[in-house]
């Protein structure tokens, strides 16, 4: 068979190439280059790119085999990812690949800004000694607003601790009890304006960012303010910043982003009380190594159709520990319910119940759905395209959580609600420092089975001799029985029986033992043990 075809279409480092490793087929484009981009890609299983390419709409539709756009990086400005989500493909980056350099890129221009470093370089560069023109200002005892106190913001904080000054910050999201153990007094915005010396930026740009610190702002800051952004262009709007800087009712700026990039023509570069840099912010050796063999991880887990932590556009994220080891028995129960349900079914309801229900557990959603499709359709399913099949199918998703959880710490369980309203079942759950996998209950029968790669269920009327039936069956099949677990509901009712065994059973043995014991239900199930 082919390899997986991976375009890559922008300069990254050697590493990258290196983490993709030799189970691909790599293919080399200039991403700037529109019409060998979109040539190249109706081949192409996954794309890497840095900024300069647009994968967009177009670039997507050009693209019949893509199952996966990873940004070596951390921005997705390039990036459509509504368009990608609908065409059932997975956007990934990396976003802690450059949280180191881009906060001490934010120290390089607070620096810069406070003692004229570049101005005074290129003077003295041009043969002048003015010593008395580069009078620059200390941060010991200054006032420093962070604005933003995620992952950059909080690295800004640690390394601005140790040069005495006073830290304030605003983040509408992070409490004050978390500010208080960064070193940092929360603050509202208007406060940060007002009582800061330097202030240095460290949001995502958004529809309420943009613009956030504009002439409004600008008017109640000190006359000595000197403001960093080393975040996304446009959170500072760029015509009242001019107006600030060109009247002195600011003392400085530094700017590594702005709205437009390169920004040819823009005012603020005539400016002496600025410093710019060109979007430096990940652009060290060891950030752009990073971001490459982050991506690389994410295009193999993807391609094999794993979840994928880094993948913006599907729930899950950041994965609690707790909550990882259910991962693999949502997917396997989600084949079970499949192979039980034969998939006619009008809804699919998740259930989590124990102490994990205190965590983000919407992956084991994802993950019972990709179980259920991975033998439904042809198409390899993922993490980002089962709630697409699902809703393409008409089928109702739905997640419910709860803390109560009686006979184990956590159970998860899988229904399918069929057409006529009856309901198919599997619950589950894993225990044990290696993590077993265990059913617990099918179909409202209590077990307690160690999950299997081959699994044979039926219910049939509860009698004596039945055991002895299949078992007979199966060892003239040469199939031997690893575990069997059988449950009723009530004396002489329907009894069921799960059995793990150790080969797959012929479909004329199955129908055999059906007939004999004139099951009601006969089900083969095969799936891999994650």
């Amino acid at each position: 068979m082919s390899k997986p075809v991976v375009l890559i279409a922008e300069e990254l480092s050697p590493a990258t190439v290196e983490a993709l490793g030799p189970d691909f087929e790599i293919v080399n484009v200039d991403g700037t280059d529109r019409s060998a981009l979109l040539k190249a890609l109706a081949t192409a299983d996954a794309i890497l790119v840095r900024s300069a390419t647009q994968v967009d709409a177009e670039a997507i539709a050009a693209a019949p085999k893509l199952k996966v756009v990873a940004r070596a990086g951390v921005g997705l400005d390039n990036v459509d990812i509504k368009a990608a989500t609908k065409a059932g493909v997975m956007v990934v980056n990396a976003p802690t690949s450059n949280v180191i350099s881009a906060a001490e890129l934010a120290i390089g221009l607070i620096f810069s800004t406070a003692r004229f470093i570049p101005d005074a370089n290129a003077s003295l560069k041009a043969g002048e000694w003015k010593r008395s023109k580069f009078t620059g200002v200390e941060l010991y005892e200054k006032t420093i607003a962070i604005i933003g106190l995620g992952r950059i913001g909080s690295l800004v904080a640690q390394r601005l601790a140790g040069f005495g000054a006073h830290l304030i910050g605003y983040d509408p999201y992070v409490t004050p009890a978390r500010a208080e153990q960064m070193g940092v007094e929360l603050v509202t915005l208007e406060e940060a304006m007002k009582r800061a010396d330097f202030i240095t930026i460290h949001i995502p740009k958004t529809p309420e960012t943009t613009g956030l610190i504009g002439k409004k702002e600008f008017a109640i800051a000190k006359p000595n303010l000197r403001i960093v952004n080393a975040s996304r262009g446009g959170i500072i709007d760029e015509d009242a910043l001019h107006e600030a800087l060109s009247t002195k009712r600011i003392a400085g700026a530094g700017l590594d982003v702005f709205v437009n990039e390169p920004p040819k023509g823009s005012p603020l570069l005539d400016l002496e009380n600025i410093v710019v840099t060109p979007h430096l912010g990940a652009s060290t050796d060891e950030a752009q190594e990073k971001a490459g063999i982050s991506v690389a991880k994410s295009v193999r887990l993807a391609l094999a159709g794993d979840l994928v932590p880094d993948a913006v556009n599907v729930a899950g994220g950041n994965i609690d520990a707790s909550v990882k080891p259910g991962i693999a028995l949502m997917e396997n129960m989600g084949q079970i319910l499949f192979g039980l349900s034969g998939g006619n079914v009008t809804a699919i309801e998740v259930e989590v119940r124990g102490e994990i229900a205190a965590h983000d557990v919407s992956v084991l959603k994802l993950a019972g759905l990709k179980g259920f499709f991975e033998n439904a359709v042809t198409d390899q399913v993922s993490y980002v395209n089962a709630p697409l099949l699902a809703e393409q199918r008409g089928i109702e998703v739905k997640l419910s959580v709860s803390p109560v959880s009686d006979e184990y710490r956590n159970v998860t369980a899988i229904k399918a609600i069929h057409t006529d309203g009856t309901v198919t079942s599997v619950a589950g759950t894993v225990i044990g420092p290696k993590l077993y996998q265990k059913i617990v209950a099918i179909n409202g029968y209590e077990v307690e089975l160690a999950m299997a790669e081959h699994l044979v269920l039926m219910v049939y009327g509860d009698r004596p001799g039945i055991v002895a039936v299949y078992g007979q069956a199966f060892a003239e099949a040469g199939i031997n029985i690893a575990a069997m677990q059988i449950a009723r509901q009530q004396k002489g009712g329907k009894a069921l029986s799960v059995i793990t065994v150790d080969s797959p059973v012929p479909a004329d043995v199955l129908e055999g033992v059906r007939k004999t014991i004139e099951a009601d239900t006969m089900k083969a199930i095969d799936l891999t043990v994650h």
